[in-house]
């Protein structure tokens, strides 16, 4: 009988994991589900380019459609699973039953609501993780109107970026100490917090807030401390959960996503996960990693382990952001840092922050400073630490080490 692979989530992991099946000579049925009708497309770009109307839907697509024809890939479209039966292996669709051998579920994860308690039932909110996000917010963004954002990540930033390109009136509320509290040390922060600044947006840290106002309509904010804030729409980017209904609903072991080793087995036999809804070990630790890097990488180990190839995969994490004129590139992972360095450039645009638990090099944060963002790169493969007092010496090359 002919071996049958059905991948739940048509996004950047599932279609990695796809790709590799015939890369590696899988001459086998692989099915590939997608809620959205949309053909497997590029998720960063919603937040940038494509939210300012500068990138077309063509060029949005990952893999135009005589791809999918031509690789034999069964792309089901606008399909929801509705459920999964792990005994008689197979997933039901509303007009469907389809059966598998192997099930890969990289199901993504979604924007964390807003509570309706605090007005997340108001018109005129927006969320910012899928293409119709972006066709919804797009036209929104009209000049002179104010835009109130929640969130202080990169979502939020970038987002705040566009609006003000646009000429919006726009204000960042971040209820932690700082924005980018949770992925970024203070420096960082203060780079991001002086180039919104310097562009005209208004951000509030350790800001509460109490309720969004308006009649149906959102048409404010008012904060824990008092103050009222006016808004004409608003974005919520507070973050997002893994998506794991479908593996908690057969059992599979969850926890912060859906829990694979690291050959991304979840606790059930031939059920595999990827991307963002899975939590994956990585130095002695369970954690996430959501970024279009870990998709294709853990992707691509994951279509080796479901031929028997028994390849662990070892992330190499790396992410970016774009913000007006400024390109953020992290490599490397800061979980557990307790000290850092700032390497300034020449002018006041560009600098990095090097990340170190002790000794140890864990990441870098390069602003306009792709040399150093390289480097950290290579540093980090080779596992191959400067000393934190190099570093921080101004004069030492971090190239030498290589």
């Amino acid at each position: 009988m002919t071996r049958r692979i059905v991948i739940v989530g048509a996004g950047q992991a599932g279609l990695a994991v796809a790709m590799q099946l015939r890369r590696l000579g899988f001459d086998g049925d692989v099915s590939l589900i997608g809620e959205e009708a949309l053909p497997p497309y590029q998720r960063p770009p919603l937040s940038k380019a494509y939210l300012l109307g500068k990138l077309d839907d063509d060029r949005l697509l990952l893999k135009p459609l005589d791809f999918y024809r031509d690789q034999k890939i069964e792309l089901l479209l606008g399909a929801r699973v509705e459920a999964v039966d792990l005994a008689k292996r197979e997933v039901r669709l509303a007009e469907r039953l389809l059966p598998f051998d192997d099930l890969v579920l990289a199901t993504g994860a979604s924007p964390r609501p807003l509570p309706a308690e605090v007005g997340g039932g108001l018109a005129g909110l927006y969320y910012l993780r899928n293409q119709m996000d972006a066709l919804r917010l797009g036209p929104e963004l009209q000049s002179g109107r104010r835009l109130l954002i929640l969130g202080g990540g990169y979502i939020g930033l970038e987002v705040a970026a566009i609006a003000r390109s646009r000429g919006l009136e726009v204000t960042v509320l971040e209820m932690a100490d700082r924005i980018l509290q949770r992925v970024a040390a203070p420096q960082t922060s203060d780079f991001f917090r002086k180039l919104h600044a310097a562009h005209g947006v208004q951000i509030m840290e350790s800001a509460g807030l109490l309720r969004l106002t308006g009649n149906g309509h959102v048409s404010g904010a008012d904060l824990i401390d008092g103050r009222q804030l006016p808004a004409d729409l608003a974005v919520i980017g507070i973050g997002v959960l893994p998506r794991t209904a479908l593996a908690e609903a057969v059992g599979i072991n969850v926890e912060n996503g859906i829990r694979v080793d690291a050959r991304g087995q979840t606790s059930a036999h031939g059920v595999w996960a990827v991307g963002d809804c899975c939590s994956l070990p990585f130095e002695g630790r369970c954690i996430r990693l959501e970024s279009v890097p870990n998709a294709n990488d853990q992707g691509a180990i994951v279509a080796h382990n479901i031929l028997g190839m028994d390849r662990d995969y070892l992330p190499q994490p790396w992410f970016w952001s774009d913000q007006y004129d400024v390109k953020l590139q992290i490599a490397g992972l800061n979980q557990g840092y307790n000290r850092t360095v700032v390497r300034p450039a020449a002018d006041n645009r560009s600098q990095s922050v090097w990340y170190f638990e002790n000794d140890r090099l864990l990441s870098v944060d390069a602003m306009n400073e792709p040399r150093s963002y390289m480097l950290a790169r290579r540093l980090l493969q080779k596992n191959a630490s400067p000393r934190f007092e190099q570093i921080a010496d101004p004069e030492f090359d971090p190239a030498t080490l290589l």
